[in-house]
Formats: C-alpha cells, sequence, structure tokens
C-alpha cells in the first residue's frame, strides 16, 4: 500500500496487488500428479475389462495352458529391483553425488529393460502356440492390460536414458532433479500396477 498527498489536508490511498511466492516447479508437480491421476483411470478401466473378460476362453487356451508362472516371478523381480535401485539414485541425488545417481540410474535401466526382455519373450511364445489376441476375449483383454504396461515400461525407460544424459551434461540442476522425482513417480507407479498385474492376471488366473 502507498499513501500520495491529492489536495492540501487530504491524501489519496493507492493499493498495490500482493506478490504470491510460487515454488519453483510447482506447476510442474501438479501437471505430473494429474498426468498420473489419469493413467489410473485408464488401469483402472483396463482391470475392468480383464475381470469381465478374463474367464471368456471360446475353447482356447486358460492361464493354466499359458502362463509360466516361475518365470513371471522372475520377471516381478526384475522390477521390483529396478524400483529400489532407483530409491538408491534418489538417495544419491539428494546428496548431490552425479557419478553415483548416474551408476544407480543404469542399474535401473538395465532391470527395465531385463523386464522387457522377459515380457517380450512371453508375448512371443503365446503367439507362436497360437494364443492370439484375436483368439479369445481372455486373450484380447490379457494383451490389452499386459502390453499397456509394457508399453509403459518402455516409454519410462527411454525417459530414463534422456535423463542420464541430461544429467551427464549438465549436471544435479534444479531442473533435472525435478525431472528425475518425476519420472520416480512415475517408476514406482509402474511398480504398484504390474503388483496388481501379477496378483488379478497370474495368480488368480492359475487358481481358476
Amino acid at each position: 500500500m502507498t499513501t500520495t498527498l491529492d489536495t492540501p489536508g487530504t491524501a489519496r490511498v493507492y493499493h498495490l496487488p500482493e506478490e504470491h511466492e510460487h515454488a519453483e516447479g510447482s506447476s510442474t508437480s501438479l501437471g505430473f500428479w494429474l498426468y498420473l491421476m489419469s493413467d489410473c483411470l485408464i488401469f483402472a478401466m483396463l482391470f475392468g475389462a480383464y475381470g469381465v473378460l478374463g474367464g471368456n476362453y471360446a475353447a482356447g487356451p486358460s492361464p493354466k495352458d499359458l502362463f509360466d508362472l516361475p518365470l513371471v516371478a522372475v520377471n516381478t523381480s526384475m522390477l521390483l529391483l529396478s524400483s529400489i535401485t532407483y530409491g538408491f539414485a534418489m538417495l544419491a541425488m539428494q546428496k548431490k553425488l552425479k557419478g553415483a545417481t548416474l551408476a544407480w540410474l543404469a542399474i535401473t535401466g538395465l532391470f527395465g529393460l531385463a523386464f522387457l526382455s522377459i515380457e517380450i519373450y512371453e508375448f512371443s511364445h503365446m503367439i507362436h502356440e497360437g494364443a492370439t489376441p484375436q483368439r479369445s476375449a481372455f486373450l484380447s483383454a490379457f494383451f490389452t492390460l499386459v502390453g499397456t504396461h509394457g508399453l509403459h515400461v518402455t516409454f519410462g525407460t527411454l525417459w530414463l536414458v534422456t535423463l542420464m544424459v541430461q544429467v551427464g551434461r549438465f549436471g544435479l540442476i534444479a531442473a533435472n532433479r525435478r525431472r528425475l522425482m518425476c519420472l520416480s513417480m512415475f517408476w514406482h507407479f509402474l511398480d504398484v500396477i504390474w503388483i496388481g498385474v501379477f496378483t488379478i492376471v497370474y495368480l488368480m488366473g492359475m487358481l481358476r
């Protein structure tokens, strides 16, 4: 607020708008949370579709005929370990250890690639056996749900490599730390989704 003299004995008062401080990157974090919420809705619909269609085999192969549970368990461990190593990368980032951050990110990426390799092998083996998406409603729902998750992991891995290049060139600047935090949320989100896939699709499928 500021005051100026208008006429002798009087004063005119002007009110200046207050300035509000906003944390740097707050809009980025909010936008990314909104994106994750929309992704939650997508996977909720896919889980719902699988819940409705997952028992319709159309005289074709069932989960017991197709799923290799030990292999899926190994695949699950790859993704769970990748979340742990990403957590170590974030701890190194907080300590501003550029080399350690890059090393843990690289290990995370290797676990992600291992997960994708096993999933591609599983898909190719199923298709070779004639269990294609158009074979039954169960297989359509299966390939859509699991494949969508796999595409997200692929995107996350490419994002991770991009950030490694950025950190290598510019270091752990504020913008890169913010991007690593966003990828951390995305990566752990995919981990939670996969636990749901492993439980509902694979474990419960083997019990049918």
